[in-house]
């Protein structure tokens, strides 16, 4: 359970994690690969996934499933609490 309280909390942290992680990362990588301008934030992602992995297995806690569940979850939270008040929101208005 522990692991997936660290990965939501990462993929909450991910937009965040993209200036001073994730840039510097794609600044070395551009003269290997191809980076696309919209990229760096999956970059940042992933970086937060590998974070929360080994925080979870240093913390023996948490699945594969369960961190990268957490993850999306922490990544899309805020998106998904307005969804959700704003079906709220409509239905009290429909009442």
């Amino acid at each position: 359970m522990l692991g997936f309280i660290v990965a939501v909390c990462a993929g909450f942290l991910t937009p965040h994690l993209e200036g001073p992680i994730a840039n510097p990362l794609v600044k070395a990588l551009e003269g290997h690969i191809k980076i696309e301008a919209n990229e760096p934030r999956l970059i940042a992602f992933m970086v937060a996934m590998i974070i929360a992995g080994i925080a979870a297995a240093l913390l023996n806690s948490g699945s594969a499933f369960w961190i990268i569940f957490g993850g999306v979850l922490g990544y899309f939270g805020t998106r998904l609490f307005e969804a959700a008040k704003k079906q709220i929101d409509d239905r009290d208005d429909a009442e």
